[in-house]
């Protein structure tokens, strides 16, 4: 197989150490990497794969020669470069948000729909990490029943605001008693809080983050009138997102037949057993790349003529993992014909 010359945009932040780590895992057919960030952050070392690598400030004369890059950048630093990086003949899979709803670039989660990498001209954007955990946990039953409405809420640990939310929390937890640290990326405290806000709110009273589940997913499903009502909360938990989602389908199904067809899902790992106290949490599905799916039910609350197209479930994933890093090396792996 060829070995390819790979670049990390953004590689000193949670997502791109993440990406480093998971090349390496999956034994990525590498020939060079190169690690990419700030001015600030230039000539740092990084060790990989027993290798001290340095890493390099960001442009498009450094990304010469690349044949794959991965963004893990703001969209600010993601709209400098990676559409000009395509131009030059370079793969590039992006975790930003920048390009995400851009009807010219394919979003792509591979358990879900990994036959619209086959129209990328170069760019291919990484979903949300809510909406990559979220949709990776129903794709098989939408393919039996076809999903039609979901109302989410997101449980989201710290990192997914990156390595400042982690160190708020920590420092927070860790402060002598009646202190309080300097408020950092979240706007009140977060050890011992929830804070349901993430992201700006818009006129209808949702934030962007909230949003997002509804405008990728029906991106990815192909399904232009999905409708999604979410409500997302930042938790003081360091990994793994958690969601409690409750859908209606087109076609009549089962929390029986729901469980057969996760059973055998890929990216899922059915977790559903209550009697036994067995059901997805944020500790066991940290540092993996499988989404747990568990508490699968009837909604109680929908009515006569639906109860029997509508189920609830809970599920958990590692949304630095699947939910960034990895989705985006699975897709890599697609284009290149890897595994």
């Amino acid at each position: 197989m060829k070995q390819l010359k790979v670049g990390i945009l953004g590689a000193t932040g949670a997502v791109g150490e993440q990406m480093r780590i998971v090349l390496a895992e999956r034994n990525f057919p590498l020939s060079e990497l190169r690690l990419f960030g700030s001015a600030r952050s230039a000539g740092t070392e990084i060790e990989f794969k027993g290798e001290k690598l340095k890493v390099q400030e960001a442009s498009l004369e450094a990304f010469k020669g690349l044949d794959l890059l991965l963004g893990a950048a703001d969209n600010d630093v993601a709209k400098k470069f990676l559409p000009d990086a395509a131009k030059m003949g370079i793969v590039v899979v992006d975790n930003s948000s920048a390009f995400r709803l851009d009807p010219e670039v394919p979003l792509v989660i591979p358990e879900v729909n990994p036959e619209d990498v086959k129209w990328h001209k170069g760019l291919i954007a990484n979903p949300n990490c809510a909406t990559i955990i979220a949709l990776t946990a129903v794709a098989a039953l939408h393919r039996k029943a076809r999903l039609r409405r979901m109302i989410a809420s997101t449980y989201q640990a710290v990192s997914g605001a990156g390595r400042q939310g982690i160190d708020d929390l920590l420092a927070e937890i860790h402060a002598p008693e009646g202190e309080q640290p300097p408020l950092g990326v979240f706007p009140y405290p977060i050890a011992y809080n929830l804070i349901p806000q993430i992201g700006g709110f818009n006129d209808l009273g949702y934030t962007s983050e909230e949003m997002k589940m509804q405008n990728e997913g029906r991106k990815m499903l192909h399904e232009p009138d999905f409708l999604v009502s979410c409500t997302c909360v930042r938790v003081p938990i360091i990994r793994s997102h958690s969601e409690a989602l409750t859908m209606e389908f087109e076609k009549e199904i089962s929390p029986e037949e729901a469980r057969e067809l996760l059973k055998d899902a890929p990216g899922v790992k059915l977790y559903d057993d209550p009697a036994e106290k067995k059901y997805p949490m944020p500790l066991d599905t940290s540092d993996q790349d499988l989404v747990y799916v568990g508490r699968i039910r009837r909604d109680l609350s929908a009515p006569k003529e639906s109860y029997n197209r509508s189920l609830t479930l809970f599920c958990c994933g590692d949304q630095v993992r699947k939910g960034a890093a990895t989705n985006a090396v699975q897709i890599a792996e697609i284009v290149f014909g890897i595994g």
